[in-house]
């Protein structure tokens, strides 16, 4: 009877044990991004040459928000003469096309019912774009989203990374309603921590960012190698960063080039959008894996760690905190049902899964406190809000737990959010009264 009560108490402990360790092991380093953050500023570049770009847009249904972007742009602190803005208007039903056309954009016309989604749209957006305006030679592609709107020195700052010799890189993604309810100001501070606490310490340890859904810009030379774009799992942009990190692209990170971008307000629409990624990143995940391992070992010695840490990203972290969770939870259950009758045991699952629930909770909540407070005078809403939603960031974070078992199981498709916040950058900065917040910092 001891020998078994030892047995069952060592195997629920080690279980756990190895859990924590392995969360730990795996990624303490991104501690240290935080700290090489805190203590170092970023680097500053100067642009020799003003570079000739290509713009690219997929919308669909975006009427009331496509304007206001291809306005921040057409104001742009930057040769108007060196930006072309094309708009693939995918499977449209609405003014899009007829809006982005009035605001000065170049626009095609894509229905295709068969291959949904925004890779799709791109590339053919790409393809069209070297058959029909080859001869402007065009040295790089950006992408925005058409709810998106920029910082009038947008280009300007982004054609410093890029002269600098940037193959490909991704900017500050800010956003438009922080202030809207606690679901955008999750997702927006989640996304100002992965530009202040991953992008910017990834660029001053000299390792390779990720592209984020929006704003980053592509060389020519790579789009020209493959012919368009080749990324088409519903995670396209971090199929894009898995990819160009195994073939040895370092992506880059330029933290004073803003855009803002709307954040769903809908619980539903954050589900659908959320769920899209996760189950795109187990996709990445299926398919990559194995080649960033395998870089790990094989790239070149500056490389290697870039492989690693895109693996780290990709990897399911959230499954190993649910199959804890879930394995406590089933010793409990064999406890009450008697199939289990030591109550060591069933205590030890207990406080492991209130340990892991609580802990991660806890960090959620100073993960968002420190983001905020870095960034407070980035963040355009009233102090009060900011406060109020450093409690409720770890309930938007936990949200994933449902989100991630569901996208195991659940095929996912390509649904539409719904942008309607038609606003620019000074209708975004002067939302806040001025004897509340401050000027935006130099980052």
């Amino acid at each position: 009877m001891i020998d078994q009560l030892f047995s069952q108490i060592s195997f629920v402990d080690i279980f756990n044990f190895c859990v924590f360790l392995a969360f730990t092991i795996c990624y303490a380093y991104q501690l240290f991004y935080i700290l090489k953050v805190l203590i170092t500023k970023p680097t500053t570049l100067t642009a020799s040459k003003n570079h000739r770009y290509a713009v690219l847009i997929s919308a669909r249904n975006e009427e009331a928000v496509i304007g206001n972007l291809i306005h921040s742009i057409k104001v742009q602190n930057y040769p108007q003469e060196l930006i072309d803005v094309f708009v693939v208007a995918d499977n449209c039903t609405d003014d899009t096309a007829r809006i982005a056309e009035e605001s000065g954009a170049i626009v095609f016309k894509r229905f295709n019912d068969e291959l949904v989604g925004k890779g799709y749209a791109l590339d053919f957006c790409i393809k069209a774009i070297r058959a029909q305006y080859a001869d402007r030679g065009y040295e790089a592609y950006f992408v925005f989203d058409a709810d998106n709107v920029l910082d009038v020195n947008y280009f300007r700052e982004m054609n410093k990374t890029f002269d600098n010799g940037a193959l490909a890189s991704t900017s500050y993604r800010n956003s438009k309603n922080y202030g809207s309810n606690w679901i955008s100001a999750g997702y927006a501070t989640w996304f100002l921590r992965e530009a202040k606490f991953l992008s910017q310490a990834r660029l001053e340890l000299n390792t390779s960012c990720a592209i984020s859904g929006t704003g980053f810009f592509i060389s020519a030379k790579i789009i020209d190698a493959v012919g368009g774009w080749k990324w088409h799992l519903l995670t396209e942009d971090i199929e894009f960063s898995t990819s160009s990190i195994i073939d040895g692209v370092r992506i880059a990170y330029c933290p004073t080039a803003v855009l803002y971008d709307e954040q769903p307000i809908t619980f539903r629409d954050s589900w659908n959008q959320r769920f899209r990624w996760a189950k795109g990143f187990y996709q990445v995940f299926g398919r990559y894996a194995g080649k960033l391992v395998k870089g790990i070992f094989t790239q070149t010695k500056g490389h290697r760690f870039a492989c690693y840490d895109m693996l780290m990203t990709i990897s399911p972290a959230m499954l190993l905190t649910i199959i804890s969770v879930l394995f406590n939870a089933a010793i409990l259950v064999l406890g009450l049902t008697g199939t289990i009758s030591t109550g060591v045991a069933l205590a030890s699952s207990l406080s492991s899964i209130s340990f892991c629930l609580i802990s991660y909770i806890m960090f959620m909540f100073v993960l968002g406190v420190i983001t905020t407070f870095v960034e407070w005078d980035s963040i355009y809403a009233p102090t009060s809000k900011k406060i109020r939603y450093m409690f409720t960031f770890p309930l938007f974070m936990l949200t994933y737990i449902p989100i991630a078992l569901v996208a195991l199981v659940k095929k996912a498709e390509w649904k539409p959010i719904t942008h309607s916040i038609s606003v620019s950058v000074e209708d975004i900065k002067e939302s806040v009264p001025a004897n509340v917040e401050g000027a935006q910092i130099q980052r």
